[in-house]
C-alpha cells in the first residue's frame, strides 16, 4: 500500500503553505531552506527546499520552484471531501478568496454538494460533501 502525498512546486512556497493552513486548518510541520544544503548561493538561502504541512487533516509537500515556472496540470484537480455541508462551504469560501470559482458549490442530482475552483496560486480543487 502506498501514501499519496500531493507535492506542489511554487512561487512562494511560505505563503502558498500558509495559505491552506490558514484556509482549511492545519499546520506547518516541518521546513528546510535551502540555505541548509551546502555551497547554496546567498541570493537562495531562504527559499524553500522542502517543507511538510498539513490542512484539512491530509498532507502536503511544497517546496519553491527553482528551475522554471511553476505551472499547475490542466488534467488535474485535487479534491476534498468533507463530512458536513459547513466544512465544505467554509473551505470552498477560503480556497476561492483570491482566486476564482469554475462551478459555484451547489446541491448536484448525485446529492451531494459539488464546486470547482482555481485558487490564487493557480491550482485547481473540487470540494463536495461524502454521499
Amino acid at each position: 500500500m502506498a501514501k499519496l502525498y500531493p507535492y506542489f512546486y511554487s512561487k512562494d512556497a511560505k505563503r502558498q503553505a500558509e495559505f491552506y493552513v490558514n484556509a482549511l486548518g492545519g499546520e506547518i510541520l516541518s521546513r528546510m531552506t535551502y540555505g541548509q544544503a551546502p555551497g547554496t548561493e546567498e541570493s537562495m538561502k531562504d527559499k524553500i527546499i522542502h517543507m511538510a504541512f498539513t490542512a484539512a487533516g491530509v498532507n502536503f509537500f511544497i517546496a519553491d520552484s527553482m528551475h522554471g515556472p511553476s505551472g499547475y496540470g490542466e488534467g488535474m484537480d485535487l479534491t476534498l471531501e468533507f463530512a458536513t455541508e459547513e466544512e465544505a462551504r467554509l473551505a470552498f469560501a477560503n480556497l476561492s478568496e483570491g482566486g476564482r470559482v469554475i462551478m459555484a458549490l451547489e446541491k448536484q442530482f448525485w446529492g451531494t454538494l459539488f464546486g470547482r475552483l482555481e485558487d490564487p496560486f493557480g491550482v485547481k480543487w473540487q470540494v463536495t460533501t461524502s454521499a
